[in-house]
């Protein structure tokens, strides 16, 4: 049976890749997003092109005014909540923007959702920022890359919150927000923790997106700026990958409803920044490419790593796209789109 969904932030990354799939299969899509962001036209002209100028409703509207997105989220079945700020310089520099897009547009999302007459499935990306800097967790500084001493297999859901940068903050009052709505109000809410997101239709900037950015750096020729030693480590997840989490969250909500879940790649899918990353884009180009050092950004982490056991046990779960491969998908359609990025 087709479901109702309001995706929040739908024409942006995760959002515009997730109304494709919602499109491809006849779901009913309400797209809510003020088409702020670089791209996010151009993605709503592609799901347009792709599925029909009808296929899907879009309210161009900000999560901080509440009556637009109630009125869009009446009689849903599913909310994709994914819009919000996304940067922590971003974050440093204005933090009531960032604080009014994150923390009040969340709640305004999840007051949307609590009143839409349906008790609809509201899905959270949160982010594993919400971790803070884990200083107590010894970290060992191999020849390319961090590891975590007594974490072999990554952080899990039950470490400590610790809410570094504005970012953190904003970010993690909604991810408290969500989870309480279900304990008070019932509402099937899911949290998903995300870690580094990568794929087709990124807009990556040097301050977000970060595979995203140097791919497009390198293709078009913008300077890379490495910050830190780049052998710090993130586990990297195929936006594909992800959607499959929110797919299988909407369908084990009985068990979901409610529930954290960190969600990236898990200790298969590691890399470090540059020290593993530049290798595997050098042999995408065919030549090596230069980049330049300045000192660690506020909030930066030496590692972080996923503990997925969670999301496989409860949601059958898993990362199916391998790094090597996600990273040429991401490459191709960079390449094949370098009119996007080029002023």
């Amino acid at each position: 049976m087709t479901k109702r969904y309001l995706v929040t932030g739908g024409a942006g990354f995760i959002g515009s890749n997730y109304v494709h799939r919602l499109l491809g299969r006849g779901e009913t899509v309400t797209v809510y997003d003020n088409l702020s962001r670089r791209g996010s036209e151009a993605n709503v002209a592609w799901l347009r092109a792709t599925h029909g100028a009808d296929s899907f409703r879009l309210v161009v509207g900000d999560v901080r005014d509440y009556e637009t997105l109630a009125a869009a989220a009446r009689g849903v079945d599913v909310v994709v909540h994914l819009a919000g700020q996304t940067a922590v310089t971003t974050s440093v520099e204005d933090p009531r923007f960032d604080f009014e897009a994150n923390a009040l547009g969340t709640f305004n999302a999840l007051e949307a959702a609590r009143h839409a007459g349906t008790n609809p499935v509201f899905l959270y990306a949160s982010t594993n920022k919400v971790y803070g800097g884990m200083e107590d967790v010894a970290v060992e500084e191999r020849e390319t890359r961090y590891v975590y001493r007594a974490l072999p297999l990554g952080v899990p859901e039950t470490q400590p919150l610790d809410l570094h940068s504005p970012y953190g903050c904003s970010k993690g009052a909604g991810d408290q927000y969500v989870r309480d709505y279900a304990r008070i109000y019932g509402l099937p809410t899911v949290v998903f923790r995300q870690s580094c997101i990568y794929g087709p239709r990124q807009m990556g900037v040097e301050d977000q997106g970060w595979i995203a950015w140097f791919i497009i750096a390198a293709v078009t020729g913008e300077k890379i700026t490495i910050y830190g030693d780049g052998k710090q480590v993130r586990d990297v997840l195929f936006v594909d990958d992800l959607l499959d989490a929110y797919d299988a969250a909407i369908a084990h909500i009985a068990v979901a409803a409610g529930q954290v879940y960190n969600v990236g790649g898990g200790p298969e899918r590691v890399m470090s920044v540059w020290a593993d990353f530049g290798p595997i884009l050098a042999r995408l180009l065919g030549r090596e490419v230069p980049v330049s050092y300045a000192d660690w950004r506020p909030g930066d982490q030496r590692i972080y790593v996923s503990d997925i056991r969670k999301a496989e046990r409860e949601l059958g779960w898993r990362p199916r796209v391998g790094v090597e491969e996600g990273i040429r998908r991401l490459y191709e359609w960079v390449v094949a789109n370098k009119g996007l990025f080029v002023e």
